[in-house]
């Protein structure tokens, strides 16, 4: 058990003590995207200091939802991954992360965006039923962080960096998430100079439709 307790005999309750601490969501949305050395974890997650990591970490391979394995040669290094139990917390995730979209808004001075975080959140706001029929990789730029996304007829694999061959390159800022909910359109982010395609641009405009973050509800009148 973890170290928050609530005495509730209850699945929610129950699920919080597991992975409720501060920064756990966040360490098991880097490990669905893949593996992770101490390092990479440290490097995904800037501001955790180094003590949090290590008791995360401790705590959920106490809980089973993490192991630690030898990486193949020639690396050979130390990994973390999610065990089977810990993979079972994806959907929960995924639907989370796509709740939690519909909250933001531009990014703030401190906050960052790193490579298993923008690959976490195009799984997060993939819509399959509007990429049906759609073919298509493309390469997701944003400042230093690249990922690409590869879409086959509803489905969809997102991973860090480059492909080979993308059939779009796509060069943005904090405009995009303006772009997929729908607060920009496609055209005018590019006339704007927001951002910059390479490729078939036609791809673009079905952008903000493969991809969607539907906003928070108005506020209800008193």
């Amino acid at each position: 058990m973890s170290k928050r307790a609530y005495g509730q005999f209850c699945g929610i309750s129950r699920a919080l003590e597991l992975i409720g601490e501060r920064w756990t969501l966040l360490i098991v949305r880097d490990l669905l995207v893949g593996p992770r050395r101490y390092t990479d974890l440290r490097i995904g997650l800037p501001g955790i200091p180094t003590n949090v990591l290590s008791d995360r970490l401790k705590d959920l391979e106490r809980n089973d939802l993490v192991r630690r394995s030898l990486q193949a040669r020639p690396g050979g290094a130390v990994v973390y991954e999610l065990t089977d139990y810990g993979r079972q917390l994806e959907p929960a995730v995924l639907q989370l992360g796509k709740w939690g979209a519909g909250a933001l808004t531009d990014p703030g001075p401190d906050e960052v965006v790193t490579p298993d975080s923008l690959v976490m959140a195009l799984r997060t706001t993939f819509e399959p039923a509007a990429a049906v029929g759609v073919h298509a990789v493309l390469e997701l730029r944003f400042g230093e962080v690249v990922v690409h996304a590869h879409i086959d007829d509803g489905r969809l694999e997102v991973h860090p960096g480059g492909p080979d061959t993308p059939d779009l390159v796509i060069e943005a800022g904090p405009v995009l998430r303006a772009v997929m909910a729908g607060e920009v359109a496609a055209d005018d982010a590019v006339a704007g100079g927001d951002v910059t395609l390479t490729g078939d641009e036609t791809l673009f405009a079905r952008f903000a439709e493969l991809f969607p973050i539907k906003p928070r509800p108005p506020v209800a009148a008193a």
